[in-house]
């Protein structure tokens, strides 16, 4: 087996995300979801994105958040996904290239448009995401660089971009290529609906030895084994998967690898601004520690610190030091 190009390759959806503080009143005026992420077609953006107060914009996408988290902490990243020839492409172009993760597949020239998500933060933090996939719902599989998957040492593949047909074949075949090269798999479930939609499908990766890695937050793993208390949920996955990591918010986070358990608490901060991709940073403080042979519960640790910094500020990528605050947090 060669030696990996890039410690990390992630497959996930290229959006920009549009993020705007609110009141709890517009959250029940224009019947969002609260807290949750609801699929919006683009006739719907437009409607919320005249709604929303002023905002700001970062490229997102929780793969892409997580890549650029790792990148900060100094792995070499790549990505896969699917933008439009428009200007929210450039912007995501621009943005992940500046981060020091590579990112090369042509631009869709026909519509629909580049992905966006609009996001509602409440004055308690609590996020509402609408998202309209856009272009990133029709990545197809010969827009794929085999050699590229094959040079990651782990490939990161994102839940939300499995429901639609065409990138889902496409993760389908990065896998049978991934494992061809003797690489891991890493899979974030990424939100319930998405299990209630294909959790069959996960259950049989599981099932088969595909997934490596298995990020769930403590939701998804209930809707995922169908058990409602949470260690009778890690107890029914986690002998199927070499490790598992499941997050539950300000209740910390587990993880199992061949049997060996760890726990970590939340790091406490100040405030709790804005909860956007705190699971994407959490996985990228693992799987930073991960890459490098370190111990379960430094991974933890390393997870709980880059969820910490993400949540401090508006925004799903990290604005800190991150190595430097690494060093500082663990010594």
């Amino acid at each position: 087996m060669t030696e990996p190009r890039y410690d990390v390759i992630a497959i996930g959806n290229a959006v920009v995300d549009v993020i705007a503080s609110c009141q709890e009143e517009l959250i029940d005026e224009l019947e969002l979801n609260r807290g949750g992420m609801t699929l919006i077609d683009e006739a719907r953006a437009d409607e919320l994105y005249a709604a929303m107060p002023p905002a700001r914009e970062v490229s997102g996408g929780s793969a892409a958040n997580t890549l650029a988290g790792l990148s900060t902490l100094g792995l070499q990243c790549a990505f896969i996904g699917q933008v439009a020839d428009d200007q929210l492409g450039k912007v995501f172009r621009h943005d992940m290239r500046a981060t020091g993760i590579d990112f090369d597949p042509p631009a869709r020239e026909s519509e629909p448009a580049t992905g966006r998500v609009l996001i509602f933060v409440t004055p308690d933090g609590e996020r509402t995401m609408n998202t309209f996939l856009g272009a990133g719902q029709y990545l197809p599989a010969d827009a794929l660089d085999e050699d590229i998957i094959r040079s990651g040492a782990i490939l990161y593949l994102e839940g939300y971009l499995w429901d639609p047909e065409e990138p889902r074949k496409a993760m389908r075949r990065a896998i049978e290529v991934a494992r061809e090269a003797g690489r891991k798999i890493a899979f974030t479930a990424s939100e319930s609906f998405v299990i209630d939609r294909h959790g069959d499908d996960f259950r049989q990766m599981i099932e088969d030895g595909v997934i490596d890695i298995l990020f769930v937050n403590e939701h998804e793993l209930a809707t995922l084994t169908g058990e409602s208390d949470f260690e009778d949920g890690v107890a029914a996955v986690a002998g199927k998967v070499p490790v598992l990591v499941a997050t539950r918010s300000e209740k910390g986070a587990i993880a199992i690898a061949n049997g060996e358990r760890a726990e970590v608490s939340a790091e406490p901060i100040d405030k709790v601004v804005d909860t956007t991709g705190a699971g994407d940073q959490f996985a990228a403080g693992f799987l930073s520690g991960h890459a490098r042979g370190e111990s379960l519960a430094t991974c933890l640790k390393r997870g709980a610190i880059a969820a910490a910094e993400v949540i401090s500020h508006y925004g799903p990528r990290p604005e800190a030091d991150m190595q430097a605050l690494m060093q500082e947090k663990l010594g």
